[in-house]
Order: C-alpha cells, then structure tokens, then sequence
C-alpha cells in the first residue's frame, strides 16, 4: 500500500538515500543536484569516468553524502554491485531516478537490426533491469520507495527517423505500468518522465541545422528544455507530494504534443 502522508509543499529528501542511473551529465546530474538540494544522499551510477569528480562536487556543493559508481546497466552483474555498493554506503536506498540513454537516427527502411537492439538493451532492459534491482531492495527494506525513469515524447508520437528510440522509449513506458501495478502493494511508485528535445549532448547530436530550426518553431514555448526543468519534474515524483501518482509518464514537452 502507497501510505496517505500530509502534503507539506516542501519537496524534502532530507535523509533519503537516492541513485541517479546516468548521473554524470546531463539531465541525470541536474537530477542528482535537485536530490541534494534537498537533502538527499546521492549515489552517481554511470559508464563515464567522471562518476567520483560529479560526485565529488555535488557533495562540496549542497553538504550531502555522495557516492560515485561506474555502471554498466547492460550487464547484471555491474548493476547489482551498484546497488550493493549504494546500499553499504548509504544503508538502503528509497528513490531512484533511472535514466541511461542511447540515441542513433536512421530512416525504419535502412536501420541495422544491431542498432535496435542496442537502443533496446540500453534504453529498455538497461532500465527494467536497475529498476528490478533497487525495487527487489526496496521491497526488502519494508518502506516503500520512488522510482522515476526518463522516457521521452517519442515513447508515443511518431519523430522521423527515430524508430529504433521510439521502440525502446515506449517499451519503457509498458514496463512503468506493469511495475507500478505490482509494486504499489510494497508501498513502491513507478512514473515516468517525457521530456520534448533537451539542450544536452544527445540533444545536439540528434536536432542540428534546418532540422532543430523546424522542431523548435513546431513548439508552442518556442525553445527546447533545460536540464534542470526536466530535473524539477523528476524530482516531484521522488517526493512524497507524489504519493497518490503512479503509472504514470509525465509529459515535459512545451505544448509540442497538444497538437
């Protein structure tokens, strides 16, 4: 059972013990920093190399607890020594922001197969397989816990040349709902978050020249998102305002879909 608790309005995580899965850069590190910010012990679980130097200056810069982990959520056995890694640091873990990425952009008729199906390992499995893990300990601990996954709009209109993405983005959004059914029974919440294009590295590498031009004036705000409003929705979600909220794929996307 997810518990009724009074809504504060304050959105605090003092005390609480978080993973930001893809933490180093991007959308994942604005994550971890809301989490500070709100007094969050921050575990930063990602393949690139600066994982402890993120870590590092979260922990400088809000005062809290920090861990950096390299993780690779293609194998099994790297995400279960992250998970058991966070859990000696910190004790248990209660809100976990899941939020690897892959994107290649080729038309549906001449995609490689190989390509799917590392959008597929890395963007579905990848995910469903941290969320399994942390949700398995979750259940252990006996308190319920937060589990946020970035999606994408793409995860339910159509984006040219986006298929093997889209494939992976939406089989994100069935997993949400089936997990969120399951787990509500621990006390656990499953939701999502479905940013339009997002000013980060992934977002350049797939939105340039006439192609960004176009998509930004096909969107009512007329810009693409910053990381850290895609931060702000994801940090909802971990909180306890969201209690009532689960199964959900939260649209961050500035009007784009309204179409």
């Amino acid at each position: 059972m997810i518990q009724y608790q009074k809504v504060a309005g304050d959105f605090d995580l003092t005390g609480q013990a978080a993973i930001v899965v893809g933490g180093a850069g991007g959308i994942g590190e604005a994550t971890a920093r809301m989490y500070a910010k709100k007094g969050a012990k921050v575990a930063i679980a990602d393949m690139k190399d600066t994982v402890d130097e993120v870590a590092a200056s979260i922990a400088e810069d809000y005062g809290v607890e920090t861990l950096g982990v390299r993780c690779d959520v293609t194998d099994q056995r790297s995400v279960d020594a992250m998970v058991s890694d966070v859990v000696e640091a910190f004790g248990e873990i209660n809100v976990l922001a899941a939020m690897p990425g892959y994107v290649h952009l080729d038309p549906a008729a001449s995609i490689d197969i190989s390509t799917v199906e590392k959008h597929i390992n890395v963007n579905a499995v990848g995910v469903f397989r941290v969320c399994q893990a942390v949700a398995n300990q979750m259940i252990a601990q006996g308190k319920g816990g937060k589990i946020v996954c970035v999606t994408s709009q793409a995860d339910f209109i159509a984006i040219n040349e986006h298929v093997g993405y889209t494939m992976s983005k939406a089989a994100v959004v069935g997993m949400i709902k089936v997990c969120a059914l399951e787990w509500a029974e621990f006390g656990i919440n499953v939701n999502g978050v479905a940013p339009t294009v997002v000013n980060t590295y992934m977002g350049e590498k797939a939105w340039q020249g006439e192609v960004k031009e176009n998509m930004i004036r096909a969107i009512p705000a007329h810009r693409f998102a910053e990381t850290d409003e895609i931060a702000a929705a994801v940090l909802f979600l971990s909180c306890a305002e969201a209690n009532m909220i689960t199964g959900e794929d939260l649209v961050v996307d500035g009007g784009f879909t309204i179409y």
